[in-house]
This record gives C-alpha cells, sequence and structure tokens, in this order.
C-alpha cells in the first residue's frame, strides 16, 4: 500500500506553539495498521515532551497518545482487527514482540516498545500508524469522546491494581486527587475497595467524594497523617512534586506497598527502618499491557466509569496545551477532531 499523506500539529523546537505541518506516515507493513483520529487526550508527558524535558524529543514532534478513532486501513497480515472498528492508541505504538516480556504478555516493559510520540508521529493529527497489537478496541458502552485519557491516565492507575494484586477488601489511599488520581478513586471504589484520598484542595475534598471515596485526608495536615498510621494496604501516589515520604510510608500497614505512578523527578528522602521492621514495599508502575488495557476498559464499561473532560477542537490545541500546562482542567482535556 503507497504512503499515505497526513496532516498534522506540531513542535517545530522545545517549548515551541504546535503549528500545522504535513507528512507521509510510511509504507504500511503486513502487521499495521491507520487509525482515523476522532479524539485525542492531552496528557502532561505531551507538554514535557513538547519542552524535551526528558531529553528523548525529536523536533518537529506531533504530540499525543491518547487516542481514539476508526481503523481506516489494516495491513495484509491484520486479522483481528477490521476497517471501521473503533480503537484506542496509548503510549507505545509498537513492541518487539521478541523478547521475554513481550512473550509473557507484559510488552508495556518491552525494552524497545516504540512510544507513540518519541520518534514518531502522535494524536495530534488526522491518521496515525500503529501496531496492530497494541491498540485495543473500544467496547460497547465506553464514551468515545470522553476515553482517550483511560488510554494514558487510565491504565497508568487501573495497571497497580492488576500487577500487586489489589482486592476488594483492602484499604487504599491515593495521593492527589488530579488527572489520575480522580481515575484511581473512581477504579477502586468500583473495585471495591475501601478508599481515602489525599489531597490539599478544599474543591476536590468534596469531588473526591463524588468519585466514590470514602474518606478524605488533608494533605498538608501533618497530624491527620500520623493519626493514619498503619492505615493502608496500598498507597498510590499520583503527584510529581516532592512530599514527605518518610511521613506517607508511615501510614502503610505492615507488609503494605505504596506505589508511584506520578513521575516526581526528585530523589526519594526514605527511611530504611519503617520499612524493614513493617516488611513494606516501596514500588514503580507503569502503563499496562494491551491485554490489562482492555480488561481496563471491560470494567469501565461494566461500571460506567469515564474521565471528567473538557474538549476543545483540534485547531485550538494551543489553547488547550496552555490550558493544561496552567493546571486549569477539570480534570483532563480532550481535542475532537470534527
Amino acid at each position: 500500500m503507497p504512503s499515505i499523506t497526513t496532516n498534522g500539529l506540531a513542535a517545530l523546537e522545545p517549548g515551541g506553539s504546535l503549528e500545522p505541518i504535513s507528512y507521509e506516515l510510511g509504507d504500511l507493513n503486513a502487521n499495521e495498521i491507520i487509525i482515523d483520529v476522532e479524539y485525542c487526550g492531552i496528557c502532561h508527558s505531551d507538554l514535557s515532551m513538547v519542552d524535551n524535558d526528558w531529553g528523548i524529543s525529536q523536533y518537529p514532534l506531533v504530540p499525543g497518545h491518547e487516542v481514539i478513532g476508526k481503523i481506516s486501513s489494516v495491513g495484509p497480515g491484520v486479522h483481528h482487527l477490521n476497517i471501521g472498528d473503533s480503537v484506542g492508541l496509548g503510549w507505545h505504538c509498537g513492541y518487539c514482540n521478541e523478547c521475554a516480556c513481550c512473550k509473557s504478555g507484559d510488552q508495556n516493559l518491552c525494552a524497545m516498545a516504540r512510544p507513540t510520540i518519541v520518534g514518531h508521529h502522535g494524536g495530534f493529527a488526522d491518521k496515525v500508524k500503529a501496531d496492530a497489537n497494541s491498540v485495543v478496541v473500544i467496547p460497547e458502552g465506553v464514551d468515545l469522546a470522553t476515553a482517550g485519557p483511560l488510554m494514558c491516565a487510565g491504565i497508568t492507575v487501573f495497571n497497580p491494581m492488576i500487577q500487586f494484586g489489589v482486592s476488594s477488601t483492602d484499604c487504599v489511599a491515593v495521593i492527589g486527587i488530579g488527572g489520575l488520581g480522580h481515575l484511581a478513586v473512581k477504579f477502586l471504589s468500583a473495585w471495591g475497595c475501601e478508599v481515602t484520598a489525599f489531597t490539599s484542595s478544599e474543591d476536590k475534598k468534596n469531588e473526591a467524594g463524588s468519585f466514590g471515596a470514602d474518606h478524605t485526608l488533608d494533605s498538608r495536615d501533618a497530624e491527620a497523617i500520623e493519626q493514619a498510621a498503619n492505615s493502608f494496604d496500598y498507597l498510590i501516589s499520583t503527584v510529581n512534586v516532592k512530599l514527605d515520604w518518610n511521613q506517607y510510608v508511615s501510614t502503610l500497614k505492615p507488609k503494605g506497598t505504596m506505589v508511584f505512578v506520578g513521575a516526581t523527578l526528585d530523589p526519594l528522602d526514605l527511611g530504611v527502618m519503617p520499612l524493614i521492621l513493617g516488611q513494606r514495599t516501596i514500588a514503580g508502575s507503569t502503563v499496562g499491557s494491551p491485554a490489562v488495557m482492555e480488561q481496563m476498559l471491560q470494567f469501565a464499561s461494566r461500571h460506567q466509569i469515564s474521565p471528567l473532560v473538557e474538549q476543545f477542537a483540534m485547531s485550538s490545541a494551543n489553547s488547550a496545551m496552555s490550558h493544561v500546562r496552567e493546571g486549569k482542567p477539570k480534570y483532563r482535556v480532550v481535542l475532537a477532531n470534527n
């Protein structure tokens, strides 16, 4: 199949505004598909990539890794997907399919996994190309207009529930009730857990209850945190700022686990003795495999879980990016291609 030309919005330099560009998607390989983008969420990682915060950005850079759309082309080796299927694409657009992680179903841990917006044009565009085994079909009951953030934010908080074996009888606390945290509360509540939300925002204390939180704690109140000692089986940190992690570790029960899904760049200052004496665990978690993404979407459909989003037109992507940069969204932003 000949290469297809598409239009997108790209940053041409670090920190630059998004500008219209046209580019070739390249030849469609046997196991690839092309998605006509209908919606694409904006993640804080898109800002980090535009700004080259991680030193891996390549320009022109077309952001967007929370893609929802319909398949418009399939390679001859693709047999489980059809033209017209509604699918989602997240952080990864392909895997090596040969390493131990890929063979064991942990493709998200593949060292050669290809990120959707690193050396590859993402979803701020009319079309995006991806390996067929990196996308997931959107099930009935999931609203396409709000599903984009599930492809990154949603799977980021759902994956540790699966990987660390969170049970319906566990007490779980979520640190930070934002784009990630509000979905974590929704998933955990529907899972059956007793959920506590840590937030410094008075407004979000009330909103956390509407998401399913059973309790809220002021993350600035050291005394309240101290009184929560030995309370939680799991802590899920969604923030990207430095906190007093030793104080939070004290709220874990013996054998409890603290999971970082927010990318704080500061080193963790942790005392070892509370970990040793309580056999507590500190862990991290990334986006999930396609199989876990499918599980998440089925769970979201069954329990009518969706992110709260604000929608912008794709043509207003620069305004939408500024909105995210200023921390104004409640709670995610989605661009619509219409």
